[in-house]
């Protein structure tokens, strides 16, 4: 509700996280004095304010009973955050990164992102803004590529997420301080206004931006959460892609399909997926894991992956959905789901990481020899290529 006229009083909780010592990627408290400086209702966009300011927190636990109870305040909530994501290996979930993570003890000394997702989705549709200014290390840069960073229904998104810097450099929150300088001169647009001009300012030209706003559309009946809003242009052609979605499946009146394409081909891949996730999301709790609904959305974020250019997360989630249609009964020879294994398996193909190629083989020959799919030799070719992988020596060996 940043720049509204609400008379409810506000929230501001502003987050600065990032490891100590050698593992900080960006001076994520650097942030702070600047937006201190700015007028206590512009952060909010409300008359009263309250600000809250966590600087370097150091356990998750804590810091979720503060997200908790900003959450719980009944006017609206803005949260600032800067700091860096990291991605957990054993689940692929996401993690915000605090004084005390290591690459060792991530699971344990960071705050999982979809623990804050879960306590902003609780809010009423409308009333909560998220601005971050963050850095991504190299594998949740590439998973954030490929899928976006989840809030949720009802939450306007506004921000950066830039790659690693290189070696031995620590960035800047140069958005959020943009953002700052802006409100301290005596100047207050609307935000999405303030997003364009600070995201054409600090760059850098392969960040992510986030520009997630929201409209009332017609909800799916029985749900009392808003349905992500789309930009309204031409689709490019529509690619090889996951069939047309059931009408079972459908969470409004129009289908988002096209749209979400058209962002894909317009290269906008982080908007696509952060949409195609937030659809996933309202069909999982609607119809639950492994339903029909749910799956297809994870064959739409699939091919997201694909267009992206990212063909191991696309190998990933054309698996993920084989295997959930497999645990739906669907027989081996079900042309759905010999068509995700046969996508899975040319994704894997696209690979040009041999690790990576590496990883992914196994689980893919387990696959293979359950759903061999309609053309000869697929199983044979890709033990073949596996094996020659392994024959092939790490980069620098």
């Amino acid at each position: 509700m940043i720049n509204g006229e609400d008379t409810t009083p506000g929230t501001a909780l502003l987050i600065a996280a990032a490891p100590a010592g050698k593992g900080c990627l960006i001076n994520a408290t650097g942030a702070l004095p600047t937006l201190a400086a700015v007028p206590p209702g512009i952060l909010t966009g409300t008359t009263a304010a309250t600000i809250i300011e966590l600087a370097d927190p150091t356990d998750p636990q804590t810091l979720l009973t503060r997200i908790r109870a900003a959450a719980a305040a009944p006017g609206p909530l803005t949260l600032y955050i800067t700091g860096q994501l990291h991605l957990d290996h054993k689940q692929r979930l996401i993690h915000l990164a605090l004084a005390r993570t290591t690459p060792t003890t991530l699971r344990y000394t960071a705050l999982p992102w979809h623990w804050l997702a879960g306590e902003l989705k609780l809010r009423r549709p409308g009333t909560t803004t998220v601005v971050t200014d963050m850095v991504a290390d190299p594998d949740a840069w590439q998973q954030l590529r490929a899928e976006g960073l989840e809030l949720g229904y009802g939450i306007r998104a506004y921000g950066r997420i830039t790659p690693p810097p290189p070696r031995r450099r620590i960035a800047e929150p140069a958005y959020l301080k943009a953002l700052a300088t802006t409100w301290r001169n005596g100047i207050n647009p609307p935000l999405a206004q303030l997003h364009e001009q600070a995201a054409a300012h600090v760059g850098p030209v392969d960040a992510l931006f986030l520009a997630v706003d929201i409209t009332t559309v017609p909800a799916p009946a029985g749900s009392a959460v808003q349905a992500p809003s789309l930009p309204h242009q031409e689709p490019s052609p529509a690619p090889t892609a996951p069939a047309p979605i059931p009408e079972s499946a459908r969470a409004s009146e129009e289908d988002p399909l096209p749209e979400i394409f058209a962002a894909a081909h317009a290269g906008r891949h982080s908007e696509a997926a952060s949409l195609a996730s937030m659809w996933e999301g309202w069909a999982l709790r609607t119809h639950g894991a492994g339903s029909a609904q749910t799956t297809h959305w994870l064959e739409v974020r699939a091919d997201l992956a694909r267009l992206a250019d990212d063909p191991a997360r696309s190998c990933e989630l054309w698996m993920a959905a084989a295997d959930a249609r497999l645990a739906r009964q669907q027989p081996p020879d079900d042309p759905a789901v010999e068509d995700a294994v046969d996508r899975a398996h040319h994704q894997w193909q696209q690979l040009r990481d041999p690790q990576r190629a590496r990883e992914l083989g196994p689980p893919l020959v387990s696959l293979r020899h359950h759903v061999p799919g309609r053309r000869p030799g697929a199983v044979e070719d890709l033990q073949r290529r596996l094996e020659l992988l392994h024959t092939t020596p790490p980069v620098g060996a």
